[in-house]
């Protein structure tokens, strides 16, 4: 799959390209809003706001004028209003800095599900207890089935897209419930309490305290 990668920081760049590539991601780099806006078409953008030659968000604003291509920004710009106004004008997701390539990694295949699905390829996740098809959307623990809701099942295949990472509440539920959720997460405590229930010692659903959440496979 093609991703645009419109980044002026280098050594950021280099990093995401390297580590996207391990993932199977074939990365185009370019450093300026022009550039992204000449470049050919992509399966998906990852998009950094503050760039030399224009306001990201402007740039953001004419590929969706252009057409649907899924973008994600990546940004050190963590307030509120530029996230609100990045999806407002048309991007799916909002990533800020500093991020890890594997939350770049679940974020896209969170984002990819939503409005590409023809595009993601699943591959079960497995562990020494834990087994998730993807595919069939099933999970076995220790070789028996699970019996999930469907949100109790997108919020622990979110989660296992990168094994050990932290995610935020926000980054979760726009992720797993929706992508311009700004209301209450009691919701996903509720769903996080169920899923521990239902998993038992097997599987960690671990609390970050006054991050988030992440799952722990054995």
């Amino acid at each position: 799959m093609r991703v645009l990668l419109v980044e002026d920081d280098e050594p950021v760049a280099e990093s995401l390209t390297r580590g996207l590539g391990r993932y199977g991601f074939e990365v185009e780099w370019v450093r300026t809003g022009a550039e992204a806006l000449r470049a050919e078409p992509s399966d998906l953008v990852l998009l950094d706001l503050g760039l030399p030659d224009m306001d990201g968000l402007d740039v953001c604003r004419e590929l969706r004028a252009r057409g649907d291509v899924p973008i994600i920004v990546i940004s050190a710009r963590s307030d509120e209003t530029d996230r609100v106004v990045g999806l407002e004008i048309g991007a799916d997701d909002y990533v800020s800095k500093p991020f890890g390539v594997r939350e770049v990694v679940a974020r896209i295949r969170a984002v990819l599900r939503r409005v590409r699905p023809a595009l993601v390829q699943p591959e079960p996740t497995q562990s020494s207890r834990l087994s998730i098809d993807r595919r069939a959307r099933r999970v076995y623990v220790e070789d028996a089935e699970m019996a999930l809701t469907p949100k109790e099942y997108d919020l622990l295949a979110f989660l296992a897209e990168a094994p050990g990472a932290v995610f935020t509440r926000e980054q979760i539920m726009e992720a797993v419930w929706d992508a311009n959720w700004f209301g209450p997460t009691k919701t996903l405590d509720v769903h996080v309490g169920a899923l521990r229930r239902k998993l038992g010692d097997s599987v960690a659903v671990e609390t970050v305290r006054g991050v988030g959440f992440r799952l722990t496979l054995s």
